[in-house]
C-alpha cells in the first residue's frame, strides 16, 4: 500500500483530518468520500494510480477523525464551505480535479456549478443525488426532524475489530478479508470501555427539516462548465431510492442530461463501494479522464 500521511487544520472552526498520499508538488487530485465513510475509504484507488499524482482526502465534518460539529443537526451547505475552505488552503486560485463518491460525488457536482471556475475536470462516483419532494411533503418531514430530537440517536458498537470487518463485508460482500480489515481500523475505533465504534458522529443519522429540491440541484448541474466523468455500479443498490429500477433508470437519465460534456461509464461486477470492489479498473478511467486533452 502508498503510504499516507494525517494532517490536522481548522476549517470553519472546526478540527478537520485531512489524509494525503503522494508527492508535494504533483499534480493535486482531490477526494471527498461518501456519509458513514472515511478518507482512507480511497486506498485501493490510490494504490492503483500509475501517475505522479497528490491525492488530497479530507475526512468531512463529524466522520472519521475530523471534529463532530456539535449540533443535532447536519446541515448539507456545511459541505460546500468545508470543501471551498480546503480549496483555499490548498490549491488558492487553481482549476482543481475533483472527485466524490455518493454523498461527496453530490457535494462536488452542486460545487462545480456554483464555482464553475474552480474545477478543471469532475468525477462523479454513483452521486445521483436523491429522491424528488414536492411541497407538500414539507409538514411531515418537519415533524419527522422534531420527533427526532426527542431522542439522540446512536450508532451501534462492536465488541472487536474483527467484528467492525465482518459489518464491512456483510454490507458488501465483494470486499475481502485483507481490505476488510484495514477498511475497519479507519472506519472505527476502541473506546474505553474496550468496545469498538464507528469513527461517526450519530447525529448525522438524525434526518433534517428540508426537502430535497431537485430542480435546484439541476440547475446547478447545468452551470458545470468542467468535464464531468459519471461513472455507476452495475450491481448499485441505489436504486432503492427512486423506486423500482426501471423507474429509477430513467430519473438518472433525466437528471443526466442535464451535464453539458459528461462522459457516462457503467462499472461491472461492482456494487456501490466500486473504488473498493474494482480499484484497478476505476484507476485507470480515471487518469484516462485526467490527462486526456
Amino acid at each position: 500500500m502508498q503510504a499516507s500521511r494525517s494532517e490536522f487544520l481548522p476549517v470553519r472552526g472546526l478540527r478537520t483530518h485531512v489524509r494525503h498520499w503522494g508527492r508535494e508538488g504533483a499534480p493535486k487530485l482531490f477526494m471527498l468520500h461518501g456519509w458513514m465513510d472515511v478518507a482512507a475509504s480511497f486506498q485501493f484507488v490510490v494504490d492503483c494510480l500509475a501517475g505522479d499524482w497528490h491525492v488530497i482526502a479530507p475526512d468531512w465534518r463529524g466522520f472519521g477523525l475530523s471534529e463532530w460539529a456539535h449540533a443535532d443537526t447536519y446541515w448539507f451547505p456545511d459541505y460546500l464551505a468545508d470543501l471551498e475552505a480546503l480549496l483555499d488552503h490548498y490549491a488558492p486560485g487553481e482549476a482543481v480535479n475533483l472527485l466524490g463518491h455518493s454523498m461527496g460525488g453530490n457535494v462536488v457536482s452542486l460545487y462545480a456549478g456554483v464555482r464553475p471556475a474552480r474545477v478543471r475536470r469532475l468525477i462523479n462516483l454513483e452521486g445521483f443525488g436523491l429522491p424528488a419532494t414536492v411541497p407538500a411533503q414539507a409538514p411531515g418531514q418537519l415533524a419527522r426532524w422534531l420527533d427526532g430530537l426527542r431522542e439522540a440517536p446512536a450508532l451501534r458498537s462492536y465488541p472487536n475489530r474483527a467484528a467492525v470487518a465482518a459489518r464491512l463485508q456483510k454490507t458488501n460482500p465483494r470486499l475481502s478479508d485483507a481490505r476488510a480489515e484495514f477498511l475497519s481500523g479507519h472506519w472505527a475505533a476502541p473506546n474505553d470501555a474496550g468496545q469498538w465504534e464507528i469513527l461517526g458522529d450519530p447525529a448525522h443519522k438524525q434526518p433534517g427539516p428540508l426537502l430535497y429540491h431537485i430542480d435546484e440541484v439541476l440547475a446547478c448541474w447545468r452551470a458545470i462548465t468542467a468535464p464531468v466523468l459519471w461513472v455507476e455500479a452495475a450491481e448499485t443498490n441505489m436504486w432503492q431510492w427512486m423506486g423500482a429500477k426501471e423507474q429509477a433508470r430513467a430519473e438518472v437519465d433525466r437528471r443526466l442530461g442535464h451535464l453539458g460534456r459528461v462522459s457516462a461509464h457503467m462499472m461491472p461486477d461492482a456494487g456501490h463501494m466500486l473504488h473498493h470492489d474494482q480499484p484497478e479498473a476505476l484507476a485507470r478511467l480515471l487518469e484516462n479522464f485526467l490527462t486526456e486533452s
